[in-house]
């Protein structure tokens, strides 16, 4: 009996993981529920109170909609952003998902710009990964555009763009890339690579999370991430 115990322990163990909640996650029912309520409260206060108040339930009607979808948007994420296992990344979003392999990762740290004389530090983490393929083979194509759209935004973080509002033709990516294999890749994620690559050489990495995708704080999630690196490669070496 205390053999098969053991034996259901290691392997618990084994399927253990961390699991991420995203701070956007949080309170999207409450967020829906108050907006619901407000919507109620600003249709009846249209049909009751005198004209020259009309503007001002109009005014709550529409922000109870932005409330009431702000709380369906919330609820629409992912239960978790993130799983850690002991030998991949996973990252869950509503347009998919991507997946590292920890052997994959060389690098992971708080992205910096220069501010001036001074470096300021970017609101996400940052992954440097050693080869693109395994990664472009399984994100989800939905998800690849998503970023490609949502983190432009970076290729602008530099001395000569400080506001970050400026046009640049970085933005527009190629079809096309070769990997390091020397196979063709083509479409979107070819257009993931070629952004990667930028990203790379003007921020130090390919893949970034988002602050608001966590459930701590950036330097808290960095720690976290390097110390799962290491025990997996502590047990490699043994």
């Amino acid at each position: 009996m205390s053999g098969i115990e053991t034996k259901n322990n290691n392997q618990a163990a084994q399927d253990a993981s961390i699991k991420i909640k995203a701070a956007a996650k949080r309170n999207g029912l409450t967020t829906l529920l108050i907006g619901l309520m407000v919507l109620v409260l600003a249709i009846i206060l249209i049909n009751v109170l005198p004209p020259f108040l009309y503007l001002a339930s109009v005014f709550a009607l529409s922000g109870a909609i932005v409330t009431i979808l702000i709380g369906w948007f919330k609820m629409r994420e992912p239960e978790h952003s993130i799983e850690l296992t002991k030998t991949h990344i996973y990252y869950q979003h509503r347009h998919g998902k991507w997946e590292l392999t920890w052997d994959n990762i060389q690098r992971i740290d708080i992205p910096k710009v220069s501010s001036g004389l001074e470096q300021k530090t970017l609101g996400m983490v940052g992954i440097k990964i050693k080869q693109y393929e395994p990664l472009l083979t399984t994100i989800s194509p939905r998800l690849a555009t998503n970023l490609l759209l949502e983190q432009r935004h970076l290729l602008l973080q530099n001395a000569h763009c400080a506001t970050g509002g400026c046009y640049s033709n970085d933005l527009i990516e190629n079809d096309r890339y070769k990997a390091q294999s020397g196979q063709l890749i083509t479409g979107i994620p070819a257009m993931l690579a070629n952004r990667m690559t930028k990203l790379r050489a003007s921020l130090g990495y390919d893949i970034f999370i988002s602050v608001t995708e966590l459930d701590r704080s950036t330097e808290e999630f960095v720690a976290l991430l390097k110390q799962c690196q290491l025990k997996v490669n502590q047990e490699h070496v043994h």
